[in-house]
């Protein structure tokens, strides 16, 4: 627990997402200092959980693996780092250019713990799938219950 004007605030669950909800928001200032509330997070995420598993789907279309890193930081966190680089087209006119390009980096909170040597990850037609393996931590145990 911290101490915040006074009050005590919880580091669990809640506090991560309200700080990921925060840095998303600064996220989406522009280098003119902007603020872009209608651009949607890059890379678009899906996730799900698949028995054991969590699954994280990626759009990324236009990319190459060895583009993209993938990091697994204090057991519930996933983060995606990357650089979508420009079409080189010499001599032309830009009509309209919506997809954008650059260094991105997307960090997502996760439900729960994943144990970070059981990840795995594939790339196919610029769609990203990420799975991570729970964590023996987060797993549902049965207790006995014992009488007198």
């Amino acid at each position: 627990m911290r101490q915040t004007f006074g009050r005590r605030v919880s580091n669990g669950p809640f506090w991560n997402q309200l700080q990921s909800l925060s840095a998303e928001m600064f996220d989406r200032l522009d280098n003119g200092g902007a603020f872009r509330a209608f651009a949607p997070a890059f890379p678009a995420l899906n996730v799900w959980e698949e028995g054991e598993n969590l699954v994280v789907e990626a759009e990324l279309p236009g990319m190459q693996p060895s583009d993209i890193e993938i990091l697994v930081t204090g057991g519930d966190q996933l983060t995606l780092k990357g650089e979508r680089k420009p079409l080189e087209m010499e001599k032309t006119t830009v009509h309209r250019q919506e997809r954008g390009f650059g260094k991105f980096a997307r960090t997502l909170q996760l439900p729960y713990m994943v144990d970070a040597e059981k990840v795995e990850a594939r790339f196919e037609n610029g769609v990203l799938r990420i799975q991570l393996s729970k964590h023996e931590a987060a797993r549902a145990r049965k207790i006995e219950v014992k009488s007198e």
